[in-house]
């Protein structure tokens, strides 16, 4: 299963992840350089996966828990995906998260400037800034043309 003189294929996998939740895909991408052959590697992930160890469901949570207090739903969104996970399991996950994305994107807007811009270029500065972290557009002008209370 392993490459000799290395440990196994599932106690990388385990050592991965008990230091956070990685998604199914970036653990392949991660034993790849280690595994015989893809065969041997999807066996280890499978019962990964049944015995309960890596569970794409639990790594969306974390990265949502992680990340809703700094970015937008659409950038948490891309994460998610980049990381291999089902769009469909995305989607569920960020359900109701956008109840609370204006709120969000306040704080973060408050974190970084404070202040209202004083003109044309500030004002895009800080609108650049917040739609690099993943909020909307919409939201964004809400929160740009009044200042914070």
């Amino acid at each position: 299963m392993a490459i000799a003189g290395g440990p196994s294929l599932k106690a990388r996998a385990i050592a991965h992840l008990s230091r956070r939740e990685h998604s199914r895909r970036e653990l392949e991408r991660k034993l790849a350089p280690h595994a015989s052959d893809a065969r041997a590697l999807a066996e280890v992930l499978d019962a990964l996966e049944d015995d309960g160890w890596q569970s794409d469901e639990r790594f969306a949570q974390s990265l949502l828990n992680r990340r809703a207090g700094a970015l937008g739903i659409r950038r948490i969104r891309l994460e998610m995906r980049e990381h291999g996970l089902d769009p469909a399991l995305v989607e569920e996950v960020l359900q109701g998260l956008d109840a609370s994305e204006e709120a969000r994107a306040r704080e973060v807007w408050e974190r970084k400037f404070g202040q209202a811009a004083v003109d044309a270029r500030d004002y895009a500065r800080q609108y650049r800034f917040m739609m690099s972290r993943g909020f909307g557009p919409d939201c964004l002008r809400r929160i740009l043309s009044r200042p914070p209370a």
